[in-house]
């Protein structure tokens, strides 16, 4: 397989030529790879790095469903208007809609009684995803949906049996074991408009979502039930179709009012639908691949696609929003972001993001930025105006210091590397054992090993800013600091593992043990941590004595068992090679160790 086109040709193959122009690029993706086994993907109507994905919403709470769907089950409770993508906690699924006909009870309800609640089973055989646009029918009620959306609007059209008892029903209560709705608002405006907002804690502690939506005829009634549910009813003749226009704002109903009449004044669901499709095909074409197998192009833009569903927009169309100090703030001369994974995207995708989407990167450090004036740090994952402080280190640090090494223009350089500073320096998760002991003791922090190793990253990071920038002590510093992982190499054998505040090493030990998140490492054991210096290597090579004998340690990975021992381990630790874990972050890197040691032949042959 060949990469051409927008920047690849020069920075990954040189000379390659140019393939011939095709006409649409999303043909190529798949939305339900990667919803099977712990994938965790949204499947529904969104654009690139809009604020709304709109799709199908299940029953089932567990880990599997953290997207809201799984290939494994066919239930839909509604379309609601979030959804994270990937991720390996649950949130979201705000403002939920769901077409019916006849007399419902209002609830989730169970598989096992299926006239409980809304919900329905929908015929798979007959649905459709592609980019911008989704379609699945709901068999208990005879109804057809189909969704496509804008940045911030979820447009639905349902076609309707003939009935007497039709409506859509808002559903605002949703969430399930991921979230609580706090407050919630729900009223008429006329005989089209139904406006609200849904306020809730979960991972998002503090979330606030407010919407406007229209539907295409009149209701006949509008009646609430309790405070979290209405229904807007009205007749239909038989394939009838009802479109509604869902449009969201973090900050305000005005808001949203507005957003819906900026991006969506009109009802032509198949020009929107089009208009999506162009959204993601032009994002897409960015990257020309030349292939004969037709697998491998349709897994390579799908993944492609996967990349662009966050970090999602998070402010009205006038630059209005919803700041992580619980404030609003208005006509932001910036485009303000969320959905931060940043654990899980500042090794590649981030990186990724600075080759294809260089005009977004200096509103997505701008927001970065904001959140650290608005919460005193940069962001570690954050969502919806929240730091959830989900997973370990200082990932922030990376992606701004690896926008100012680049040059990436839009920003003010001088106030980035300050929110490097104060974030480094930040004594909270461990940090300030670190500063105080050289290293995080593994008897006073949970995963020390882990949180150091990323401090020292980020350390690194920060001395390449500060280089940049021609601050000579503020490099010296963070260098210094950035060999603190060093604390944790066992010259006997040659592993990472848990030192106490004493220096003595933790034992009993065990490099192919693993408990989740109750040990010194995060989601992984020794034998994947030990590697997990990339901005030290020259360092990395002094822990082990030479060149060969890193080599030598760094072959065995790829062959010892492939056994992951202990108590509850994580599903994260997958695609192992070995005990090389090719689908989780700390391994992303290893391979190509191999090319910074002077052998890139095992870096290729492994990739490969």
């Amino acid at each position: 397989m060949k990469l051409t086109g927008f920047l690849f040709a020069a920075a990954l193959l040189g000379s390659c030529t140019q393939p011939a122009a095709e006409e649409n690029y999303t043909r190529h993706v798949d939305p339900k790879i990667g919803t099977g086994g712990h994938g965790h993907v949204f499947v529904g109507a969104n654009v690139p790095f809009g604020l709304v994905q709109v799709g199908p919403t299940s029953i089932p709470q567990t880990w599997d469903w953290c997207s809201g769907y799984h290939a494994s089950d066919s239930t839909v409770i509604g379309f609601s208007h979030t959804h994270l993508s990937g991720t390996g906690i649950g949130d979201l699924f705000d403002v939920t809609v769901m077409p019916v006909t006849g007399d419902v009870t209002y609830a989730r309800g169970t598989e096992d009684d299926p006239t409980s609640g809304l919900w329905s089973y929908a015929d798979r055989t007959q649905e459709i995803a592609r980019p911008g646009y989704y379609s699945v029918p709901l068999t208990r009620y005879g109804i057809r949906a189909e969704l496509t959306a804008t940045a911030r609007v979820g447009l639905h059209r349902y076609t309707f049996p003939a009935s007497d008892a039709a409506a859509v029903v808002f559903d605002l209560e949703n969430g399930g074991c991921w979230d609580k709705a706090t407050e919630t608002h729900l009223a008429k405006e006329g005989d089209r408009t139904v406006t609200g907002w849904r306020h809730s804690t979960g991972w998002a502690k503090d979330q606030r979502v407010y919407f406007a939506a229209e539907f295409s005829k009149p209701f006949e009634k509008f009646e609430t039930i309790g405070d979290n549910y209405a229904r807007a009813s009205f007749r239909t003749t038989d394939g009838e179709q009802v479109s509604l226009k869902v449009a969201l704002s973090p900050v305000s109903v005005e808001g949203a009012k507005a957003n819906l009449a900026a991006e969506l004044s009109g009802w032509d669901f198949d020009a929107t639908a089009k208009a999506a499709d162009k959204a993601w095909n032009d994002e897409l074409s960015k990257v020309k691949i030349e292939t004969a197998d037709e697998t491998a192009r349709r897994i390579f833009y799908t993944a492609l696609y996967h990349t662009m569903i966050a970090p999602s927009l998070f402010c009205d169309v006038n630059g209005d929003y919803y700041g992580s100090d619980h404030a609003i703030h208005r006509n932001a001369d910036f485009t303000n972001y969320t959905t931060f994974s940043l654990w899980d995207t500042y090794r590649a995708a981030m990186p990724l993001m600075t080759v294809l989407h260089p005009e977004k990167m200096a509103d997505i450090v701008q927001t970065m930025l904001h959140i650290s004036d608005e919460q005193g740090r940069l962001p570690v994952w954050h969502l919806w105006g929240n730091e959830t402080d989900c997973m370990v280190g200082n990932p922030g640090i990376v992606a701004v210091a690896d926008a100012i090494v680049k040059g990436i223009g839009g920003f003010d350089r001088e106030k980035a590397f300050e929110a490097i500073r104060k974030t480094a320096m930040n004594p909270d998760r461990g940090n300030g054992l670190r500063m105080e002991y050289g290293y995080i003791p593994c008897e006073m922090f949970n995963e020390a090993v882990a949180y150091d190793m990323e401090y020292a990253l980020a350390d690194g990071a920060a001395a390449r800013a500060a280089e940049t920038l021609g601050k000579a002590e503020d490099a010296k510093y963070f260098e210094e600091r950035s060999h603190s992982y060093r604390n944790y190499f066992d010259p006997a054998t040659r592993f990472m593992r848990g030192r106490d505040s004493k220096k003595g090493w933790r034992t009993p030990f065990n490099a192919f043990a693993s408990t989740h998140r109750a040990d010194d490492y995060c989601e992984g054991n020794a034998w994947q941590y030990t590697w997990l210096a990339p901005h030290d290597v020259a360092g990395l090579v002094g822990c082990f004595g030479s060149r060969a004998r890193m080599l030598e340690k760094l072959d065995s990975l790829f062959t010892v068992s492939s056994v992951v021992e202990g108590g509850e381990t994580s599903p994260d630790i997958s695609g192992l090679i070995g005990q090389y874990a090719h689908g989780n972050e700390p391994s992303h890197h290893i391979l190509y160790l191999y090319t910074m040691l002077g052998q890139p032949w095992k870096t290729a042959d492994k990739v490969r």
